[in-house]
């Protein structure tokens, strides 16, 4: 899938929050590159932490929030 059509996708799970997106795909690439499973088909040797978390995001299976 496109780059411009994951973000549109995971960015309608994060209210169009850009700043947020961002974070969670930060957030969750670092826990990949530590050793946490992907929650999605997706080799984590083969892509990158940031694609595979993008992906995680658009497909609806991590949910993100705000923490104060």
């Amino acid at each position: 899938m496109r780059l411009e059509v994951l973000v549109a996708e995971a960015l309608k799970y994060v209210d169009n929050d850009r700043y947020l997106l961002a974070k969670a795909i930060g957030k969750r690439a670092n826990e990949l590159s530590s050793g946490s499973a992907p929650l999605v088909d997706m080799d984590i040797k083969k892509s990158k932490a940031t694609d595979i978390a993008l992906c995680e995001i658009a497909e609806g299976k991590l949910s993100v929030s705000i923490d104060n």
